[in-house]
């Protein structure tokens, strides 16, 4: 499989990007954003876009893909609802046309967020926002797009994210992760387990778009073991 992400500098972007470089039947992975991850393999190429909106120039390098894993966000806090629109919405709708443009037989799978506003008409700027761009992305011509909605994440294998709070959020809640898993109602994820779900559904598809940490956790348990 032919992989292509965005947002690979991010705490579950460099998860994704983490799986996908191990998988065995992924051959080659291209990251697109406005830096590329500090990081080489021989499967991995990037590709540097000063500008997110505007791929003018840039489809032969867009082509030939397999999937998409679109992992670019950031917190609403502070910010204005234009200004979180022109970031989740804007960015994502761009990439996405295009794609779904030169290649419809592509899989697009976009990371939102629990609570997220199908409705878009909640009280809620950043769920209004998430579930304007969810719509969006289900109109537009892919052979399958999923919406992976995870609640709380702990990252793996060294990875940290790049927000301040958010790293001293995960020091803090490090300790009692476990108890967590056990006292939450859905199950708490990691980048391993994201990364290992959209690799999942991209090569098996999933009866549904939107998918909950719940889905999300039983997708990337091995196949035998779904079956199971």
């Amino acid at each position: 499989m032919r992989i292509l992400i965005f947002g690979a500098t991010g705490m579950v972007g460099q998860g994704v990007l983490r799986e996908c470089l191990q998988a065995d039947d992924v051959d080659h992975v291209t990251t697109v954003g406005r830096t590329a991850p500090e990081m080489a393999h021989p499967k991995l190429r990037h590709l540097v876009m000063p500008d997110l909106t505007n791929y003018q120039g840039r489809e032969a390098a867009l082509q030939g893909f397999d999937a998409c894993f679109f992992c670019l966000g950031v917190s609403s806090f502070g910010m204005s609802e234009a200004e979180y629109s022109r970031i989740t919405y804007d960015i994502t709708l761009a990439a996405a046309r295009v794609l779904a443009g030169l290649d419809p037989q592509m899989t697009f799978v976009y990371v939102t967020g629990a609570g997220t506003d199908s409705s878009e008409r909640g009280r809620s700027m950043w769920a209004r926002v998430k579930g304007r761009t969810e719509n969006a992305l289900l109109r537009l011509p892919f052979k399958a797009a999923y919406l992976f909605r995870p609640g709380m994440i702990e990252p793996l294998h060294g990875i940290r994210s790049k927000t301040t709070a958010y790293r001293l959020a995960y020091a803090l809640l490090g300790p009692v992760l476990p108890l967590l898993r056990r006292l939450t109602p859905l199950p708490v994820l990691t980048t391993q387990s994201i990364g290992q779900a959209m690799l999942a559904v991209t090569r098996e598809g999933w009866p549904k778009p939107v998918l909950d940490a719940a889905d999300i956790a039983f997708i990337a348990r091995p196949s035998s073991r779904r079956q199971g």
